[in-house]
């Protein structure tokens, strides 16, 4: 599969608004957990939590999944393929280990959290308030750096297909 050049740069734009978007929402949450943390105010600490739950609940995923699908369409559809590239390949994975990282931690550290909240109790030594944000963060913005800088070359299948391409075809038999 092709992308046409108006396709590609449609999804290009999707996939950077999508990333960036994630990006941010880890900000935002990283902000809420740094205040939940260490205000010395119950009310702060609820109000934070609960955006957090809300970031969580209605946007983190969705946000996610067109960031990881866009990938996929981008990488599937240009030279750059899955798994020709080293950064491609590694950037794939860590976005699939982030989205599920996000449901399966975040999500249920982040509504832990605002339960205990809610029934008047202190956050939980431990929770996923900080960590997920602060994990998330690191590998998103690992992600943007090797998006820019493309390093470690092609897998060994890139290298074979560059091979085989730049190869010099033999001619059939001639008059056939």
């Amino acid at each position: 599969m092709k992308l046409s050049r108006p396709a590609r740069r449609a999804h290009l734009v999707v996939h950077v608004v999508a990333s960036a978007g994630w990006l941010g929402l880890t900000v935002g949450l990283l902000a809420l957990g740094i205040t939940a943390n260490t205000t010395g105010s119950a009310a702060m600490v609820e109000v934070s939590v609960r955006a957090m739950k809300l970031f969580a609940d209605r946007l983190l995923l969705p946000v996610a999944f067109l960031t990881l699908g866009s990938g996929l369409v981008l990488s599937l559809g240009t030279p750059w393929g899955l798994a020709r590239h080293r950064w491609v390949w590694t950037k794939f994975w860590l976005t699939l280990a982030t989205t599920t990282a996000t449901a399966l931690v975040l999500r249920p550290g982040v509504s832990a959290a605002a339960a205990a909240v809610s029934a008047g109790q202190r956050l939980p030594d431990g929770n996923d308030v900080l960590m997920g944000p602060i994990v998330s963060l690191t590998a998103y913005v690992f992600m943007t750096v090797i998006s820019i800088l493309k390093p470690w070359g092609p897998t060994r299948r890139g290298r074979r297909r560059r091979e085989a391409a730049h190869r010099p075809r033999t001619a059939g038999p001639a008059g056939v």
